[in-house]
């Protein structure tokens, strides 16, 4: 059964590319079984295989050599443990995304509010003002956004916060682009990031908390993942 807000194509390419990077079935230079044995193994049609290998030719995991068949690609990137989260863009995946942050960015707001030094919540309310500019003058704000939040997980000096950064990474990416387009989640966004920046600067770790977690809200709320 496809997953809920994901087709069976999707699902398909997901199966294949996990026989790949999570199985080992097939390494790269590898060919893929044929047509007929692989639906069969999947247990899916043959059109909706051959969609699923459309996917992922696509997004260069696969590649189809005239007469031979279809073959894993020499791809680099196959050997980091990834899925579709990070090859597509749909719905479910930015809520995935947008999750995690909901579970762990509220506690580093908590944490750089307490252990972040001088120069440390200047680099946060500098970024969180260059930000406020931009959304204002209608200006990409992507990689001002990743500095402001990268600031503040840097400003909780722990490690692990640090190696989370690239989920925030991709959901920033990810969400950014959508966000811009709704004009109440933009006005969330400007109001949010100043009610944080100002428990930050107050070094009020619960209120700071709290600010990021409503931010997070605000956001998945206008995705359509949060009911009101």
């Amino acid at each position: 059964m496809a997953r809920e807000g994901r087709s069976l194509v999707e699902d398909v390419a997901e199966d294949i590319l996990a026989m790949i990077t999570i199985d080992k079935k097939f390494s790269a230079g590898d060919k893929l079984p044929n047509e007929n044995e692989l639906a069969g193994k999947l247990q899916v049609s043959r059109t909706t295989l051959r969609e699923a290998i459309r996917i992922l030719i696509a997004h260069n995991v696969l590649e189809i050599q005239r007469g031979k068949g279809t073959y894993v690609k020499d791809n680099l990137d196959l050997n980091k443990a990834y899925g579709l989260k990070e090859l597509s863009a749909f719905k479910p995946d930015i809520q995935d995304l947008y999750e995690m942050r909901l579970i762990f960015e509220p506690q580093s707001a908590y944490y750089a509010a307490k252990r972040a030094t001088d120069k440390e919540l200047e680099r946060i309310l500098y970024y969180g003002k260059l930000e406020e500019e931009l959304i204002i003058k209608k200006e990409d704000r992507t990689e001002v956004e990743q500095a402001f939040h990268q600031a503040i997980a840097k400003a909780t000096h722990n490690e692990f916060m640090n190696q989370l950064m690239p989920v925030l990474y991709q959901a920033i990416n990810k969400g950014v682009p959508l966000s811009d387009t709704n004009e109440e989640m933009v006005r969330n966004t400007l109001n949010d990031h100043r009610m944080i920046m100002e428990f930050l600067a107050a070094r009020d770790a619960e209120g700071a908390k709290t600010a990021m977690k409503l931010h997070i809200i605000h956001a998945m709320r206008g995705f359509g993942f949060v009911e009101d």
